[in-house]
């Protein structure tokens, strides 16, 4: 009866141990951010707890070497944190050792399992900062060693295992086309570059040991000084008498072409006052009469031209027998003359008078007939 009861006691606390480590879920994404001995472990944990539980969480390091000894070896760093985070910058890490970092969810009743990352500290950036100086035509550059957490050279923490890749290159060109230069020195001077030139300089540090690069500095860029070259200064005095040129020439053709559109668009020449008054006022603008009878629509036509012709018939008559008459009175010239002209303004008169009456006779009997 005891054995049943311890048997039953046992059966109990094992399904009990074995609930709480399995039904909580584990962290996710677990990842660690290096920089310069700065270390932060990181995970996600998007799931929901019981009610009236919280999550915490738990993180340890061990060494790979120690990792067959008990447990206890593990080192805990953060234990039961709320955050999503441990930082284990002041766990005293080796900068060129490997260690196993894990991490569990842990609340009140239930234990995750733990998920677990292997990770090497050796990871460094950029300089700390980059200056340059032009110097007599040359480009001095000002390398400042990375800081570790505790504001110690990482080039001392290396010993002297650390090294500077430098890209430089003209402004107007490409990165791609940049000269590289290695050195180990923190201040370097570029040489045989062109003057009043701009430079754009990028550095990168490298760890000799292990072959790591770092991400590159911020792109700084200078102009050197000098002389500026003969053929640029040829090259701009060029440029700048066409540019004199140009605008000469678009002087010269304003001037010729404004007479022309002020006349054009603002004429100088007016319209005579009559006209304008006319045209102003509305009362004596001339318009087209509408029809009113058929007599306002007809003009009578006069024809003439039978009688005209033969009283130039007659004309010509007359004038050819005073001509022969001219001719065969040789001493009485000058009278003869005299007498022909008046004679023939006389006739003229006396042909337009006759045409007059002709035309009037003709329309009084045109106007009767309509009447009658």
């Amino acid at each position: 009866m005891t054995a049943l009861r311890c048997f039953s006691v046992c059966s109990l606390l094992l399904l009990n141990a074995s609930a709480g480590f399995g039904d909580l879920r584990r962290p996710e994404n677990v990842s660690m951010d290096s920089l310069n001995t700065r270390y932060v472990l990181r995970w996600d944990w998007p799931h929901e707890t019981a009610a009236n539980q919280t999550a915490t969480f738990t993180a340890q390091y061990i060494q790979p070497r120690t990792q067959k000894n008990s447990e206890k070896y593990w080192t805990s760093v953060c234990v039961n944190v709320l955050e999503h985070r441990c930082d284990f910058t002041g766990a005293d890490l080796h900068y060129n050792g490997l260690y196993l970092l894990r991490v569990r969810a842990n609340t009140s009743q239930q234990t995750s399992g733990w998920v677990q990352i292997r990770f090497c500290p050796d990871e460094h950036g950029p300089p700390f900062s980059v200056k340059l100086n032009s110097v007599e035509g040359d480009l001095e550059i000002i390398i400042t060693n990375p800081l570790s957490s505790t504001n110690q050279s990482m080039k001392t923490l290396l010993d002297n295992r650390f090294s500077y890749h430098i890209q430089y290159w003209k402004r107007s060109e490409e990165p791609q086309t940049a000269k590289v230069l290695e050195t180990k020195n923190n201040v370097v001077t570029l040489t045989e570059l062109d003057r009043q030139t701009w430079y754009c300089v990028r550095v990168q540090s490298r760890d000799d040991f292990s072959e790591k690069s770092s991400v590159f500095s911020d792109t700084h860029c200078t102009r050197t000084e000098g002389q500026m070259p003969y053929w640029q200064i040829f090259l701009y005095f060029l440029i700048s008498l066409l540019l004199c040129f140009l605008l000469l020439l678009l002087y010269f053709c304003f001037k010729k072409m404004f007479p022309l559109l002020k006349n054009t668009f603002c004429p100088a020449i007016q319209l005579p006052d009559h006209i304008q008054e006319l045209w102003l006022n509305e009362s004596e603008k001339p318009q087209l009469l509408a029809p009113e009878s058929p007599e306002s629509v007809y003009e009578p036509l006069v024809v003439v031209s039978a009688e005209l012709d033969a009283v130039a018939v007659d004309e010509r008559s007359h004038t050819g027998d005073q001509d022969s008459s001219a001719h065969s009175s040789g001493d009485s010239g000058v009278y003869s003359t005299e007498e022909d002209s008046c004679h023939r303004s006389t006739t003229h008169a006396d042909l337009q008078m006759s045409s007059r009456k002709h035309r009037e006779k003709l329309h009084d009997g045109m106007l009767l007939d309509p009447c009658a």
